[in-house]
This record gives structure tokens, C-alpha cells and sequence, in this order.
């Protein structure tokens, strides 16, 4: 066996060996689970009865007028009693505030605030200071609550060292084949993935889309001059969740907590969202380089030393093998066996057929397996993730500015959900009284709270 040859079968088998390993630890987190939920065991609801806190939700929203009215009408009325809604407008350029303001109207849950411009980070900071709730909730303006989204998010804070709970974020928009495809193989990312890790301790992210987090712990990790969040980076979501590994809480998943949203619906927005993220991921690395492979940072010290390996050295390989070993075999220098690379092949499908039924069953969704004709996208789209690292490390080594580049919305809403949510009409100019469109062209009030 030639060298090349042998690289590659390291690299495969050690991969299958990591991946085989997620399936019994995801199978008993939901044993666990189960047994739970037969013994009623909700949590820490049975031992404080009186325990219904405040949930206050913070929507940060930017130029999203197609899709604020679906998130607000859902959250206000998947029937939680003590919710608050906090909507923070960035400035946006479209008719996002004059929709907030018509939601306000008469709704003493919802408050408005608006602010300059100034990023995602930001603005949920500026909520998150303006919240009451003993649970915050941080979501995106494209977010579809249904009725136990937050129960099942509840839930999971099973004792005082739980700071944060990730919830399931499932693509709403099902009516392409991009958005399809993510629908399949989000199953595995994040129903069976995300179990196996909260078993080990190491759940590494609380997604923007769907996270909950006490406040006494955001408070506790809070960056001077900045806030909960960063502003600094372009995967605030996921630096928050390292810095309270870092500080010693634990971090849980709730799949059942599921909020619909949008996938990125063109081949240019996926690009675009995850060269952010893979940038997001280099950040956050730079940030905690003295937590990769440390012992006293327990399991996640650990899981970051594996997360260098797997998400920016094998992506890195995986391209310039892409490229280079073709190149290799058109001239002659590299030859290996058929039967072995025929194995590989085989091996590669067959795993990948029982981590989407196994994540699938766990997730208890197999009507999406309706959507598994998409599935031979999945080797281009591997290749097509591992580019999208090669971006964003030559952004990070030429320090290009911090873009969001934010998704442009659909509105595509093609799951039905429990409590269909349902936008106002769009309010026009003359809804509103003169010196409420006056008062905000007026720069001294911006980052106050509006009153509709």
C-alpha cells in the first residue's frame, strides 16, 4: 500500500471510528430521557412546584420584515404564561420597525427597542439588559415557536450548574432541493450529534436560532466594555457557549425544543453564512487557544483539541486532496487498489445510511426521509463545507472586516405548525401618528425603548 493510500484509510477509518462512536451515546441520552419522562421527572419543576420563572425572549432583528410577524405571532402564542418579548430593531432600513411597532400595540408582553446599526452582538445585548426574565431566551428573527419550545427548553435545566440549553433548530422553508437536502442531514448534525455530546459534557455551541440561558450566568461571564456577547467576532454564539465551559457550567441539549427556520435557500447564501461561520469557529479558537487540549478544562479541553483536528486540519486535507489526488492518479503517480477504494466507498454509504436512520428515529421524524433522494448531495456539499474553512482562514490571516452577511429571508413556511403564526397586515405610514415617525428620526432616541 502506497503512502497516499494509506493516509487516506487513516483518515477515513478514524473518522468512521469517531462517528460509530456517537451512535450509543445518542441512543443513551434518549433512554435517559425516557426514563424521565416516564418517572415524571421534569426537571426541577417537581422539586420547586412554584417554579414557572419569567422567560424573556430576545429577538434581535435586521431588515427581517418578511419573517418578524410569523416569529412574534408564534412566540406570543405558544401559551407560556410568564413570557416576555423583547424585539431590538438594528437599525434596519426596510419596514422591520413599523411592524414592531403594530405588534406592540395593545400587546403588554411585547417591548420594542431600536439602535443604530451595529450587529447581531449588539443587539442582544442591548435586550438582554433590557430583559427581566430569570430565562433568557436568544433566538433569530426567522424563529417559529411551537407550543413546547419553551417547556422542553425548561426542562433541561436539570440542576443549578446548567447555565444554557440548545434546543433543535429544523429548516422551515422546505421547497427546494438545497433546503430539502439540510433538512435530511440536519438530523445528524444536530438530533444525534448534539446527544452524544451533552452526554460527554462537551456540547461546544448553544445555537443563535434556539438558545436559553439563566441570567445570573450571563452576567457571571460577561466581557468588560461589551456584554454577554461579544461584539468582536463573528461566532458570538458559539465563543459565549466556550466561555461557560471555560467559567464551569455545564451545558445541556433539549431536541424536543424545536424551533423552525430558515435555511439558507440559494447556493450563494449557504457560501456566504458558512464562511461566517467557519470564521466564527477560528475566532473563537484564537480566543480560547489556552482551552485546547488543556486536562483542567475536563472533556471540552479535550473536544477542542479534536475540534482543531476535525474542523480545520481534515477540511484543509480533505480539499487539497480533492484536487490533488486526481491529479495524481491522471499521472500515474498514485494507483491504488480497486477492491480497497470499492470497500471505502461502501463502508462510507452503509455508515452514513445508519447515522441517518438512527438520527432520524431519535429525532422521530421519518416523514423528512421523504426528502433522502437529496442525499447525493452530500460528498459535494462535504467538499464545498471544507472550502468555506479555506475562506475564512484567509479572511482570519488578512484580517478582512467582520461582515454578518446576514441571509436574505423567504418567508417560506412549508411546516404546519401547532399554532400557525400570522403576520398583520403591514402597517402603511398613516397608521402611525406624526410624532411617533418624528421621535425616531430623532438621534437622541435611538437605543431607547419605543412606546407604541
Amino acid at each position: 500500500m502506497d503512502i497516499l493510500t494509506f493516509l487516506l484509510a487513516v483518515r477515513l477509518i478514524g473518522l468512521a471510528i469517531v462517528r460509530i462512536a456517537m451512535i450509543p451515546l445518542a441512543v443513551a441520552f434518549e433512554f435517559r430521557e425516557r426514563r424521565r419522562a416516564q418517572r415524571g421527572d421534569t426537571g426541577l419543576l417537581p422539586s420547586h412546584p412554584a417554579w414557572s420563572p419569567r422567560v424573556s425572549v430576545v429577538v434581535p432583528a435586521y431588515n427581517e420584515e418578511r419573517v418578524i410577524g410569523g416569529c412574534l405571532r408564534s412566540i406570543l402564542d405558544c401559551g407560556y404564561p410568564n413570557l416576555e418579548v423583547i424585539a431590538v430593531d438594528d437599525g434596519s432600513k426596510d419596514r422591520t420597525l413599523a411592524l414592531l411597532l403594530r405588534f406592540a400595540r395593545g400587546e403588554r408582553r411585547l417591548h420594542v427597542l431600536r439602535q443604530d446599526n451595529a450587529g447581531k452582538g449588539a443587539a442582544l445585548n442591548r435586550g438582554i439588559e433590557y430583559a427581566t426574565g430569570e430565562i433568557l431566551m436568544l433566538v433569530d428573527a426567522d424563529g417559529q415557536f411551537g407550543p413546547d419550545t419553551i417547556p422542553e427548553m425548561l426542562r433541561a435545566f436539570t440542576d443549578d450548574r446548567v447555565a444554557a440549553v440548545c434546543g433543535s433548530d429544523r429548516p422551515v422553508n422546505l421547497d427546494r432541493v438545497q433546503t430539502r437536502f439540510l433538512a435530511v442531514i440536519s438530523h445528524v448534525g444536530t438530533g444525534l450529534v448534539r446527544r452524544a455530546l451533552h452526554m460527554l459534557g462537551c456540547l461546544p455551541v448553544v445555537s443563535g436560532n434556539v438558545g436559553a440561558f439563566r441570567r445570573s450566568a450571563l452576567l457571571a461571564v460577561a466581557v468588560d466594555g461589551m456584554g454577554p456577547l461579544r461584539t468582536d467576532t463573528l461566532g458570538e454564539d458559539l465563543e459565549l457557549t466556550w466561555r461557560l465551559h471555560r467559567a464551569g457550567y455545564r451545558v445541556a441539549f433539549a431536541p424536543h425544543a424545536v424551533v423552525h427556520a430558515e435555511s439558507p435557500s440559494t447556493l450563494h447564501g449557504l457560501w456566504k453564512q458558512r464562511v461566517r461561520w467557519a470564521r466564527g469557529l477560528l475566532q473563537s479558537l484564537w480566543l480560547h487557544r489556552d482551552m485546547i487540549g488543556r486536562p483542567r478544562f475536563g472533556v471540552f479541553g479535550m473536544w477542542l483539541a479534536y475540534t482543531v483536528l476535525a474542523m480545520v486540519w481534515l477540511p484543509i486535507t480533505q480539499v487539497v486532496g480533492t484536487i490533488a489526488l486526481p491529479i495524481a492518479w491522471g499521472a500515474g503517480l498514485w494507483s491504488p487498489p480497486a477492491s480497497l477504494m470499492a470497500a471505502f466507498l461502501g463502508s462510507g454509504v452503509a455508515l452514513t445510511a445508519v447515522f441517518l436512520i438512527v438520527a432520524v428515529a431519535l429525532d422521530r421524524t421519518p416523514q423528512d426521509l421523504r426528502h433522502s433522494w437529496t442525499l447525493p448531495l452530500w460528498p459535494v456539499y462535504s467538499v464545498l463545507m471544507s472550502a468555506t474553512l479555506i475562506k475564512g482562514l484567509a479572511q482570519e490571516l488578512t484580517r478582512a472586516p467582520n461582515q454578518w452577511n446576514k441571509l436574505d429571508r423567504t418567508g417560506v413556511v412549508s411546516h404546519a405548525l401547532s399554532s400557525p403564526p400570522h403576520a398583520p397586515p403591514s402597517p402603511s405610514s398613516q397608521e402611525f401618528a406624526p410624532g411617533v415617525a418624528r421621535s425616531f428620526a430623532h438621534p437622541g432616541l435611538v437605543g431607547d425603548r419605543v412606546h407604541a
